[in-house]
């Protein structure tokens, strides 16, 4: 695999993949991204402009998905609207892209027998009480919760009925909530620490108690190229690094990290349908394929990414405004 497409490699979780194949293999990698809010140019600088491409264009563009397949040996399919709070208020987007763009990629796998990974979420399978010991597998039932998770549960169910039907090369992972550079400051991490660096508090939905199991973007694109390299086809593998943290206990390092009172901090209002806990058991990836996290410490994952976040104010000021009013409209701010 010499030649890799990866759709939404511009965007936060792409682009840390693309950083990493061009990192630590001699692959070239071509970027196929709509460039949206959530995406940017600057998360592909300093890489080799000989190795990588940026095609700007939309993942439901039928033609040019089929030209790009055509071109290379996998295909890596990340392109997806993610942010479930703009599934409440606009789901349209969300099927466009999620359930219309994976069927595209699909079709394009299929005509010319291209390696296909698809990236999902452990969104699809809904939530966990907060005291339940369990955590989900590749054997949990579906049950999305938002108009993004039910749309990201539909791509899961097209990618196996290609695989089933039309023998597609296919593999699937879904993966817990991920954290790292370039992630937009509308997200949950990036937003707190953006927050405290502007001298502001951070903001906390309801009471904080809603558990999630954080993994570093660099984890995920570590798993992902094991599974194409290695995965077998057909196969579903949850990617987790055991970082199951509640938003309180985030925040809190967050805020002592940056020399900041623990407590200094609001609670805002809930926002609708939220899931109470996420967490994944990544056993059968570790077992099968060998795979590790580099970062098992969330508190060292997380001290690297604020730190990454102070040096990269220019990223991400210009965004930052904009996603205050669109919190603070919802009462969230």
């Amino acid at each position: 695999m010499q030649r890799i497409l990866v759709t939404g490699g511009a965007g936060f979780i792409g682009s840390n993949f693309v950083h990493h194949v061009l990192g630590r293999t001699d692959a070239s990698v071509t970027v196929l991204d709509k460039l949206t809010y959530a995406a940017s140019r600057e998360s592909l600088d300093g890489l080799p402009e000989d190795r990588v491409d940026l095609v700007v264009g939309d993942v439901a563009d039928q033609p040019l998905v089929e030209r790009l397949a055509g071109e290379h040996d996998a295909i890596v399919h990340f392109a997806a609207e993610s942010h479930n709070d703009n599934s409440l208020s606009e789901p349209g987007p969300f099927i466009q892209t999620n359930l219309v763009g994976t069927f595209c990629v699909l079709e394009a796998a299929r005509r010319h027998g291209t390696r296909l990974h698809h990236i999902s979420t452990d969104e699809v399978y809904g939530d966990l009480e907060l005291d339940d010991p369990a955590r989900f597998t590749e054997a949990t039932p579906y049950n999305p919760s938002s108009p993004y998770s039910a749309a990201k549960a539909g791509s899961d169910h097209l990618v196996r009925a290609w695989v089933r039907s039309f023998g597609v090369q296919a593999t699937i992972s879904n993966c817990s909530n991920n954290y790292g550079p370039w992630q937009h400051v509308e997200k949950f991490i990036p937003r707190q620490i953006t927050n405290v660096l502007d001298g502001g508090r951070p903001k906390v939905y309801g009471a904080g108690t809603n558990v999630r199991d954080w993994i570093h973007a660099e984890d995920h694109s570590s798993a992902v190229w094991t599974i194409l390299e290695r995965g077998r086809i057909g196969e579903t593998y949850l990617i987790g690094a055991d970082g199951e943290r509640n938003n309180l206990e985030v925040v809190r390092m967050i805020l002592e990290h940056l020399g900041r009172d623990a407590d200094d901090f609001d609670l805002v209002t809930d926002r609708a349908g939220h899931d109470l806990r996420y967490a994944i058991d990544s056993s059968k990836l570790r077992a099968e394929l060998g795979w590790t996290p580099s970062f098992p410490d969330f508190a060292t994952g997380l001290a690297r990414t604020i730190e990454w976040y102070r040096d990269h104010e220019s990223w991400w000021r210009p965004g930052k405004d904009a996603t205050e009013a669109a919190y603070a409209a919802k009462g969230q701010a």
